[in-house]
């Protein structure tokens, strides 16, 4: 393979994946199966082959493809990877195989059509997080948005077309202010240079030269939108409707992956390109985050449906990635970087085990469960290592991220008060209370329904090989977290490079 194609042939792979499912007959359910799940596990193959060949210490985008793509308007094919968009790629490649394989049982209604949605969602995901080119990014954050809409609205639970349309619209709203400024800043762009351009290495040499008071608007457009996806309080209330009605598939690459963009828009967008307005604002974001934190997490208490519980537990962790990412220091910003990650994998895997309880008994009530340790000790012990990761206990990979983050925003310039830290670390110990409450009212006690024991049987085969690399991978960040933070240490630093040379005034 030529190295400068390898993105080209990753982000293709799912593409001509998903066209080919569509030639498959419709009874050839176990081959549409296998054949979806070979062709996500060529891409996490492709991506494994960019990390090792990945140049850690090279804080600029590597693998780059560019060609000429809409000649009339500027617009190129240009395609690359740093450090942090290679780790969310990795991720996605890594969690789709797992998904698919996840819903070999779950999934019995049009089995071609929901395998072609989940590998174009995969390219699309992937588009998102290596595009160079601002209109060819935002061609992917759109794309993705059609087939996480059929995968809720089609295989669903019963208010599936009520909450793909509220996640639709919710979107599309933070996606069409975010083309208006894509507009304004290349034409601004164009005024500046003689001509127009939608190349983001170019704009970002522009945007920190714009005129403070359209900056601001200009960040604001990007902000919503990704602030929307993420969902940042009070923008979150799409998520509990998504996850609840999702299937399990979805649910997990809705928490595991789509989220993150919102996050990594922020990260690769807003602070490299309207450097003095994310300063200016960013205590005021980050006192939403610290909201959002704790409003998580106290909803979160109260559900007494486990998938919503976990769903607004993504509101709880997400503020803490956004927090990370508005301190601006080194440590806060790699720690909301590995925090995505973690979030993805501790989070997922709750909504894969809530999956698999679910698909046999057809009931997520916390109040329905009890003392199934005695029934499932293996499942028990899954859910409980899935929680204590989602927690932050030191050893797995939650602590590692929090504790980054909440030692980067004590040590800000810009959000310079320590309160932040404080109120934020009240989360963690609100994330103890409900995660191990619910586990404790599902997992210990009596048995309350003994028809559980006819119903409930322990994890198999097939769920025990999905779940087995996230629990891998959760331990070894958890351990030697610096297999990660190495990969993004130099790009976070010129991203922040890039935002201090603008704002030293600012921060005076």
């Amino acid at each position: 393979m030529e190295q400068n194609l390898l993105l080209t042939y990753l982000l293709f792979a799912p593409i001509v994946g998903s066209v080919l499912v569509l030639f498959f007959n419709k009874e050839q359910v176990k081959l549409v199966r296998w054949f979806g799940l070979i062709v996500s596990l060529i891409a996490f193959v492709i991506s494994l082959i960019i990390y090792f060949m990945f140049d850690q210490a090279n804080p600029q985008f590597q693998f780059v493809n560019k060609f000429l793509w809409i000649s009339s308007i500027n617009v190129s094919y240009h395609i690359g990877v740093d450090g942090i968009s290679l780790l969310l790629v990795l991720l996605t490649t890594f969690l789709t195989p797992l998904t698919l394989l996840s819903t070999w049982k779950a999934i019995e209604k049009n089995v071609k059509m929901f395998t072609f949605s989940m590998l174009f969602l995969e390219a699309g995901m992937i588009g998102v997080f290596i595009s160079l080119d601002i209109f060819l990014f935002y061609i992917f954050w759109e794309a993705m948005l059609i087939p996480m809409c059929f995968i809720i609205g089609i295989w669903g639970g019963e208010r599936r077309i009520y909450a793909s349309i509220k996640f639709f619209i919710y979107t599309m709203v933070g996606s069409l202010l975010m083309l208006v400024a894509i507009i304004w800043l290349a034409v601004y762009a164009s005024n500046m240079t003689g001509s127009f351009t939608t190349n983001l290495l170019d704009l970002y040499k522009v945007g920190a030269s714009i005129p403070n008071q359209i900056q601001g608007w200009m960040f604001g457009a990007f902000f919503l939108s990704f602030a929307i996806k993420i969902p940042l309080f009070p923008l979150h209330t799409w998520l509990p409707d998504a996850h609840v009605e999702a299937p399990t598939a979805g649910s997990v690459i809705l928490a595991g992956v789509l989220l993150k963009m919102g996050t990594y828009g922020i990260v690769r967008y807003c602070l490299p390109l309207f450097p003095q307005s994310a300063v200016e604002f960013a205590p005021v974001i980050s006192v939403l985050a610290v909201i959002g934190i704790i409003y998580g997490a106290l909803v979160s208490m109260v559900q007494t449906d486990m998938k919503k519980l976990v769903a607004y537990s993504s509101v709880s962790h997400l503020g803490f990635v956004v927090l990370g990412t508005f301190a601006m220091t080194v440590e806060s910003v790699q720690g909301a970087v590995i925090q995505m990650v973690n979030h993805g994998l501790s989070t997922g895997a709750l909504f894969l085990l809530v999956g698999v309880v679910y698909e046999r008994t057809h009931r997520r009530d916390i109040a329905y469960y009890g003392g199934i340790a005695k029934i499932v000790p293996f499942y028990s012990f899954a859910l409980l290592f899935a929680s204590l990761s989602s927690v932050g206990l030191p050893g797995l990979n939650g602590f590692v991220g929090e504790f980054l983050i909440l030692l980067g925003s004590f040590k800000s310039q810009v959000l310079n008060n320590w309160w932040f830290t404080i109120f934020a670390a009240t989360g963690v110990i609100f994330a103890a209370v409900y995660l191990l409450w619910m586990y404790q009212r599902v997992a210990f006690g009596v048995v309350k329904n003994h028809e559980l024991a006819d119903h409930l049987s322990d994890l198999n085969t097939r769920e025990m090989i999905v779940l087995a690399p996230i629990f891998v991978l959760i331990v070894w960040i958890g351990i030697y977290p610096s297999t990660f933070l190495k990969l993004t240490e130099a790009s976070t630093q010129l991203i922040l490079q890039q935002v201090s040379t603008y704002t030293v005034n600012l921060l005076k």
